[in-house]
């Protein structure tokens, strides 16, 4: 696998021209985003970082983690709907983590009430590493589910021209025509549509809901542009726009300045930081409504690390799946070893493991978004403080998982042409729809390569650490 492109890799003059080339392609084709110094403007943008060649995927392993992706999106829509489950399995984080303590009392509270929403709309990303084994054969290993505002779905679809374009002008037309298309936001846009339809008001609008500040602006225009092309409005608002402006009827439909919502398309609110007292008040208003939510509160809570190890347990998977044997084989077969730090025996046995031996494990707390797990000297310094306090039962520990270093140049703005010893994560995106009881859509929506140095424990592009990338399949 590490020696792919050994043949133009350490040729300077030839690298040097492809990656002017490559940079020129990338602002052609879109793959772009907003500055750090003007995150909120578009007058100056540079091209998003990306990877001058495509990396190796052992097609085997690609393949797998298409064929598990439906079983994801009925697994993750099962889990929104057990209560008894989500109560459960949180209990103990709930007690500790305050963020997802405030998401499961709108969730109970609008469970009180009773659903308005009828159509439920998922729109996830599960993300995997090739782990290489002790026989030094890749397996395909989850490293988590994203169940709200996962990205890149956009500048994705069209990194793949700059990887072509590249190859072609390598002399490797042949290796060129070899990669796979791709185009997640056209597949993300197709379940959002289905959402908008089925919700039955020809005049109401897809809302998405948009950071304070938005560098990855593109990103969302591509599926946005994906939607006005079916002829369906899109609406871009902020929590702070929800809450001074947003309102239910008596059937609860949602008004933001006099438009009906009909489909709410998260692209924020999963960090504590993306709340305040009057965001919680905007979330809530939204999740109150008639509106199709994607993520629904109950989807968000679905997608929580706590929840990822509970469903590693034995038995798990067939309380949630009755009668689906061979999906649950398939999901089963992408877990890496999870392990509850809840208190009592069991927690103790394996934060003594992790103090012991803390590179082979990854702490990872409740949060989405990149560059929140800790490592090495890190996870055991914390893991020491926290290991008789309440407070470690808001992490769970993952078995680390190691894959084969390649050689590349990542490609970012005002930074040396250098290469790197890296690795890559997969992503596929999932789309499903279900309206009551009833699943209407369920599929693989395309997918993401991001590919980091490997000094770079932790981090997605979005954190400035991964880069864009396009599988090469071997």
């Amino acid at each position: 696998m590490a020696a792919l492109w050994e043949d133009v890799l350490y040729n300077e003059p030839v690298i040097r021209e492809a990656a002017l080339l490559a940079v020129d392609a990338a602002l052609l084709e879109g793959v772009l985003m907003r500055t750090e110094e003007e995150p909120n403007a578009s007058d100056v943008v540079n091209y998003a970082p990306f990877t001058l060649l495509p990396s190796a995927v052992p097609s085997a392993l690609f393949e797998q983690a298409y064929a598990v992706q439906q079983d994801f999106n009925l697994l993750v829509d099962a889990i929104s709907q057990n209560k008894e489950f989500l109560e459960r399995t949180l209990a103990s984080t709930i007690k500790v983590d305050d963020f997802t303590a405030q998401l499961f009392r709108i969730y109970t509270q609008v469970l009180e009430e009773g659903l308005a929403q009828s159509v439920f709309l998922g729109i996830n990303r599960s993300d995997y590493m090739f782990d290489r084994g002790v026989d030094g054969t890749p397996a395909l290993k989850q490293i988590e589910i994203n169940t709200i505002a996962a990205s890149f779905g956009g500048l994705t679809s069209r990194t793949l021209a700059v990887h072509r374009q590249v190859l072609k002008a390598l002399g490797k037309s042949e290796e060129a025509s070899r990669l796979l298309p791709n185009s997640p936001s056209k597949g993300l846009a197709l379940g959002i549509a289905k959402a908008w339809e089925l919700y039955g008001s020809q005049s109401a609008v897809v809302m998405f809901l948009v950071e304070e500040v938005q560098r990855n602006i593109f990103d969302q225009r591509c599926v946005e542009n994906e939607l006005w092309n079916r002829n369906i409005r899109v609406i871009r608002k902020r929590f702070r726009d929800v809450f001074e402006k947003g309102s239910l009827d008596d059937a609860r439909r949602l008004y933001i300045d006099g438009q009906e919502v009909a489909v709410v398309y998260y692209r924020e609110g999963y960090v504590p930081k993306n709340y305040d007292l009057q965001n919680w008040e905007a979330r809530l208003l939204l999740e109150r409504s008639r509106a199709v939510k994607c993520p629904d509160i109950a989807t968000q809570l679905a997608g929580t690390k706590k929840v990822q190890q509970e469903l590693s347990r034995p038995g798990t998977l067939e309380r949630l799946l009755p009668g689906h044997v061979e999906s649950i084989a398939r999901i089963r077969a992408t877990f890496a070893g999870l392990y509850s730090l809840d208190l009592g025996e069991e927690g103790d046995k394996m934060a003594a493991t992790a103090i012991a031996d803390p590179d082979w494990f990854v702490l990872k707390p409740q949060r989405e978004g990149g560059g929140n797990n800790l490592y090495g000297e890190e996870l055991r310094q914390v893991l020491e403080k926290i290991k008789d306090s309440p407070e470690r039962t808001s992490y769970i520990l993952m078995d680390k998982i190691k894959p084969q270093p390649s050689k590349n140049y990542l490609l970012r703005a005002h930074s040396p042409l250098t290469v790197s010893e890296c690795i890559s994560e997969l992503g596929i995106f999932g789309v499903y729809v279900r309206q009551g009881k009833e699943m209407v859509m369920n599929k693989s929506a395309g997918h993401l390569l991001r590919t980091k140095a490997v000094e770079h424990a932790d981090g997605g592009v979005a954190a400035g650490v991964a880069v864009l990338d396009t599988p090469y399949l071997v």
